[in-house]
């Protein structure tokens, strides 16, 4: 269910979403909401990736498994020529 939520915008900015409405036969309501989507699922990803980040450094700092540049690019490259191959190892 949706409820109504207000939202306060300078002129230009207004003007400018009204503009971009005409132009895309929608709704200033419509792009507002698109907008907002948009943005909230964009920073719940960048959220997600740095909580993985932060959770991959709390992992090596506690166990100091890891592996280096070229074990990952040799992988990656193996993956990228079709070959079905397992992550390698980790190592101290």
């Amino acid at each position: 269910m949706a409820t109504p939520t207000s939202i306060k915008l300078d002129d230009e900015l207004k003007g400018r979403v009204q503009q971009l409405a005409k132009a895309r036969r929608r709704t200033t309501h419509w792009i507002m909401r698109e907008a907002i989507a948009e943005y909230v699922a964009r920073e719940e990803k960048r959220e997600s990736f740095k909580q993985d980040a932060l959770r991959a450094w709390e992992e090596y700092q506690r166990t100091g498994l890891h592996l280096t540049q070229e074990d990952a690019d040799a992988w990656l490259a193996r993956l990228e020529a079709g070959e079905d191959v397992e992550i390698p190892a980790c190592h101290k």
